[in-house]
């Protein structure tokens, strides 16, 4: 729209970075539901707010009590729900903060959507991989057994797909090792954060 401009402003991404001592970066957290991409996210924010990095998660059902309350699970909703997402985060990351997403984001076309819109240079997927059966046996929300009985339309696992990451920048079963472990691994992709 020629009525929508963009005003630059006096500080650069650079500089909010240099205030911070960081690089910014999103790490993006993709699985199925009860994975534990939230459990992981939570971790590795507390592990880094303890080192002293500046971020923030953004959680699947967290955006969707707000930002993404109006959104349904259809593919075309769940395609707009990540590019809101990533629009955040893009955002979020040009304050200078570390951003850790979780979401199933089950469609492969739209995580290379989101890591478009954020920028591959601050972008790392990592693929929670754990395998649908343990995702089924915790299943806390009851949301599997509710799919399978015909109750809950568009689960992703069960009545519509999930495309793993073809070349993620890390893959973690959350069923093989702790979360202290899984967090650890996950810090590293963090570590180009500068002094």
């Amino acid at each position: 729209m020629k009525q929508v401009v963009w005003h630059g402003g006096h500080v650069s991404a650079e500089d909010r970075q240099r205030l911070l001592s960081q690089s910014a970066l999103t790490i993006w957290l993709t699985g199925l539901s009860a994975s534990g991409k939230s459990t992981l996210a939570f971790a590795l924010e507390r592990h880094l707010i303890n080192a002293g990095r500046a971020c923030y998660v953004l959680d699947g059902d967290n955006v969707r009590h707000g930002l993404n309350g109006n959104l349904g699970f259809s593919h075309e909703d769940r395609t707009e729900n990540i590019r809101r997402i990533a629009e955040v985060a893009h955002l979020m990351n040009d304050a200078g903060l570390i951003v850790i997403t979780a979401f199933i984001s089950p469609y492969r076309e739209d995580r290379a959507m989101a890591k478009r819109i954020i920028g591959s240079e601050r972008f790392r997927e990592v693929y929670v991989s754990t395998p649908i059966q343990v995702c089924e046996q915790r299943d806390p929300k009851g949301l599997y057994g509710m799919a399978k009985a015909g109750k809950l339309a568009h689960f992703t696992g069960v009545s519509d797909p999930y495309e793993p990451p073809e070349a993620p920048d890390m893959v973690i079963d959350t069923s093989l090792v702790s979360v202290e472990e899984e967090v650890e691994r996950i810090a590293v992709l963090a570590q180009t954060i500068g002094a």
